[in-house]
């Protein structure tokens, strides 16, 4: 069992700036920060159950490459009914569907990593917990950890003292002719939707991680961030989604689709919201996702408990609105929590509509490996209560390699049209690319 001890903080922001910079000194450490001092209404406060979470150290870890992921994972967190923190990658799904992953794979996260971690760092309003077992540390100790990371000299000079370029995986031409392709598939009836994705990529490249996060924090601050390392690999997010949640007994999902960027004027922001919360494309892009997850939570669901608690609310964040909807379960009892996890993996907003076919598809297109993209990043509490986000707008590093990541993409329906489908993944690069700015 766990004991806590308790910390009143009085500068929230700069001790959070003090305990990122802590934990990018650990291995394996994970941030994860809601960033609840921007209001972004009823998607993130009606489920938030921290305003940060951070975790690092690690009594036992779980890395399985291949096969029986969520299998070991039930078994982790039976055996210790404690807190586990982790990722799940896009490619599990071949582990659950007849699937595979021929692509290359420049930056090499293992399918699934979970540590169960020796500090566990909660922040909710000022109240600070750092949470540990006594059996091997002692209150002293404890409070040593916190006066080092309350007197941390923080460095502001977060900007890359050297331009860091990025290359195409794709040139645009070819880009268009793959979604031309997939506009066919779609014409003839094979799918509804695809989420279709490009990798950017740099190489030969060092980078501060911590530094690059807090900069990725200050120009898009979002609701399901996260800063996460293990071995060598780092994944630095700013994403707006959540994957799924479980509280008590109820599963959420949030997905995400309909985008459009911000206004220059407060007037014509308000414009730009009305566009999208009417646009004819974007909502069908929704509700076809929707359908997808509400059946994907029937699975593990009372009978008649799986409801659409909004559908198509329309949320901004710093450089894009977007269009998010609610759907919610009931867990049926003769199912453990991460069989919710598995049956809805991977979320339908990163692949499309009908699921198999178009991962199948995405197999064929996309020109490299997803990995941790598209996956999920979060955490699992000693009584099953867990909170996942989706693993986008986010920068993926690996530091032995020196190959640096990002990766973008949309759904594409009948609708679509190639061009501004182009047009809309460079929009969600902008908050990676103004990072290194």
């Amino acid at each position: 069992m766990r004991e806590s001890l308790d910390f009143t903080i009085n500068n929230i922001p700069e001790f959070k700036e003090k305990l990122l910079a802590w934990l990018g000194k650990q291995k394996p450490a994970i941030y994860l920060d809601n960033n609840s001092e921007f209001k972004y209404g009823k998607q993130t406060t009606d489920y938030h159950s921290f305003d940060c979470l951070a975790a690092t150290g690690s009594i036992e870890t779980l890395k399985v490459q291949t096969g029986q992921a969520f299998h070991q994972l039930k078994i982790l967190h039976n055996k210790s009914k404690d807190w586990l923190f982790g990722h799940l990658s896009y490619d599990l799904k071949n582990e659950l569907e007849n699937l595979s992953s021929t692509k290359p794979d420049y930056l090499h996260f293992p399918e699934i990593h979970f540590f169960r971690p020796k500090f566990i760092f909660i922040l909710k309003g000022n109240l600070f917990q750092i949470l540990f077992l006594k059996k091997n540390n002692t209150h002293t100790l404890i409070r040593q950890i916190f006066d080092d990371i309350n007197n941390l000299e923080i460095n502001n000079n977060s900007v890359q003292r050297k331009n860091i370029y990025f290359s195409e995986k794709i040139s645009k031409n070819e880009y268009l002719e793959k979604l031309n392709e997939i506009l066919a598939h779609i014409q003839h009836g094979d799918i509804y939707e695809i989420n279709f994705c490009q990798e950017f990529y740099s190489e030969n490249t060092r980078i501060n991680p911590v530094n690059l996060y807090r900069r990725l924090k200050q120009v898009s601050p979002t609701p399901f961030s996260s800063y996460y390392n293990f071995d060598n690999n780092f994944c630095l997010t700013a994403s707006p989604e959540r994957f799924i949640a479980k509280r008590g007994r109820k599963i959420i999902s949030q997905p995400i689709k309909g985008t459009i960027r911000r206004g220059k004027t407060k007037s014509e922001d308000l414009k730009l919201i009305a566009q999208l919360k009417t646009d004819k494309k974007e909502r069908a892009e929704n509700i076809m996702i929707v359908d997808l997850v509400r059946n994907d939570l029937a699975r593990t669901a009372t009978f008649g408990s799986v409801r659409v608690e909004e559908l198509c609310g329309i949320y901004s964040f710093p450089q894009v609105h977007q269009m998010i909807s609610t759907i919610s379960s009931e867990l049926d009892k003769k199912y453990h929590f991460t069989d919710a996890i598995k049956n809805a993996f991977p979320m339908g907003s990163m692949t499309g509509a009908p699921k198999i076919r178009a991962m199948e598809l995405i197999e064929k297109y996309e020109s490299t490996k997803r990995g941790i993209y598209s996956g999920a990043i979060g955490y699992i509490d000693p009584n099953g209560d867990f909170d996942f986000n989706v693993v986008i707008r986010s920068l993926q590093y690996n530091k032995s390699r020196k190959y640096l990541s990002y990766i973008v993409g949309g759904a594409i329906t009948s609708m679509s049209i190639p061009e501004k489908e182009y047009s809309e993944c460079l929009l969600k690069a902008e908050a990676m690319l103004k990072a290194f700015k």
